[in-house]
């Protein structure tokens, strides 16, 4: 029958874009106009810090850029009439540039005070509150992109070569999120990037799959599980309650046309609930003792009942003793 395999990785969930806001001036907090996990749009208004020392500060630089401006145009005057030299208007313009070029950072510094949001997000804790003294460069609050998550999980390096080896490697496989109340998230997620280096420590490499989250559900920090689904084409079944362990070797009970059963080994290749992948050791028309594999031996004549497989799947409901 087809099936497929699932394997199931622990994984930390990041915000595609999360950046910390700091304050770019020093200054007493004014104002705040957002709150703590509101969603927040590119160039809203977040925070004001106080303006008056900036503003002053503009108005004595405008001040000066004025007074240059009358000075070089009283030497530009005079320099046309050959009254002073091209060295003293060169000055003068000088002082001009300079005086425009304070004003410009004087207005910088005041545009500074207030703080807008760099991109759509959702804004996390507040750090500091309205009134506060703050210093330059202060952490304020983070604002994170929750459109699109990435999620990280590591596998080890054997199932690393495994799924490089697919043919399918080169495309983005698709991928599950568990999450932490173990619902499946209702939106698909893509493998699209691979860590350049393994971890000595661990011996794993980390894998990022991204996820859409139209509805904000994901949050930067959760926690889940990505599941990785390898599809199997005619594979060969059996319950895994049919088998028994001896030795650290799996074995079935075969019966044949006769109703002698004969103890077989075989080779499970994969484990899927409630069944094996058996690679070696059964044909698919032999007929196995599912039930009272404990009350018979090696060469034991018994008389059975023979159980539709596609019935008895259905019926499957507990693992292997």
């Amino acid at each position: 029958m087809d099936t497929e395999l699932s394997d199931d990785y622990v994984a930390q969930i990041h915000a595609i874009q999360r950046i910390e806001l700091r304050a770019l001036e020093g200054g007493y907090l004014e104002e705040i106009f957002v709150d703590e996990g509101k969603p927040v749009r590119e160039g809203q208004r977040m925070f004001q810090i106080k303006p008056t020392l900036y503003q002053a500060e503009l108005d004595m630089a405008r001040a000066e850029a004025q007074a240059a401006q009358i000075e070089f145009t009283n030497t530009e005057l005079l320099a046309a009439k050959q009254v002073v030299s091209a060295n003293e208007l060169a000055l003068a313009k000088a002082k001009l540039d300079k005086a425009q070029a304070e004003v410009a950072l004087r207005e910088a510094h005041r545009q500074f005070t207030a703080i807008n949001a760099p991109f759509d997000g959702i804004m996390g804790l507040l750090e500091v509150r309205r009134g506060s003294l703050l210093e330059e460069g202060e952490l304020l609050t983070t604002v994170s992109d929750n459109r699109h998550m990435w999620v990280y999980f590591n596998v080890t390096e054997s199932e690393y070569l495994e799924y490089m080896a697919c043919p399918e490697a080169e495309r983005p496989k698709e991928v599950e999120l568990i999450l932490a109340n173990n619902q499946v998230f209702d939106q698909v997620g893509t493998i699209e990037t691979i860590e350049a280096d393994f971890n000595n420590e661990t011996g794993t490499i980390a894998f990022r799959a991204t996820f859409p989250n139209p509805r904000g559900v994901l949050r930067h920090g959760e926690t889940g599980k990505v599941r990785i689904k390898t599809p199997l084409k005619d594979a060969l079944v059996i319950p895994q309650a049919a088998t028994f362990e001896v030795l650290d070797h799996r074995f079935v009970f075969v019966v044949d046309k006769d109703g002698v059963v004969h103890q077989r080994r075989i080779t499970v290749a994969e484990e899927v609930p409630h069944l094996f992948v058996v690679s070696e050791g059964l044909d698919e028309h032999e007929r196995i003792l599912f039930e009272g594999l404990r009350k018979v031996q090696d060469g034991s004549h018994v008389a059975t009942k023979y159980l539709d497989p596609a019935e008895l799947l259905k019926q499957l409901d507990l693992p292997a003793d």
